[in-house]
């Protein structure tokens, strides 16, 4: 999905969700090419706090929000992902427990990516155009998502 052909009305909110996509497919390939095992374990981590971040966010805002707007055309889709970020913080919360020398260490890591690329598939693929078809407007929750990005990043530094 290309960011310049999102309508404005829903720019700021997809914008920001595509660009933490963007990030978090970087991390995951970068990890694939990796062959140093502290750089690899470093890659992981952060691939594991971008995901807490943008999970966090959506959770929070972006999928209450969705749902409160049209719950009929909205709801199985929200549920979904909310099964999958279910998952997904499963598999974190085993990662950042371990580091390379663990034997799962790198399969754990293999398979967040995975789901977490099914899971991007599914939001950039379904939830996304359907939004844009839909033109709901999402410029009151875009600028409160970038807020709660930027707090939930200096809280996780700071923890």
């Amino acid at each position: 999905m290309d960011k310049a052909e999102i309508p404005l009305a829903q720019r700021d909110a997809l914008g920001l969700m595509l660009d933490e996509h963007f990030k978090i497919k970087h991390l995951f390939k970068a990890f694939s090419r990796e062959k140093d095992a502290e750089t690899r374990e470093a890659i992981a981590h952060e691939a594991c706090l971008t995901l807490t971040v943008i999970a966090q966010i959506e959770e929070e805002l972006f999928y209450p929000h969705v749902r409160a707007r049209n719950e009929a055309a909205f709801g199985y889709l929200i549920d979904k992902a909310m099964v999958e970020h279910s998952c997904i913080r499963s598999l974190i919360a085993q990662i950042q427990g371990m580091t390379t020398d663990d034997s799962m260490f790198h399969a754990k890591v293999a398979v967040l990516g995975e789901l977490t690329s099914h899971h991007v598939n599914g939001e950039e693929g379904e939830l996304y155009p359907k939004l844009i078809v839909m033109n709901e407007d999402l410029r009151d929750i875009g600028a409160q998502m970038l807020q709660r990005k930027d707090e939930i990043t200096i809280e996780a530094h700071i923890a």
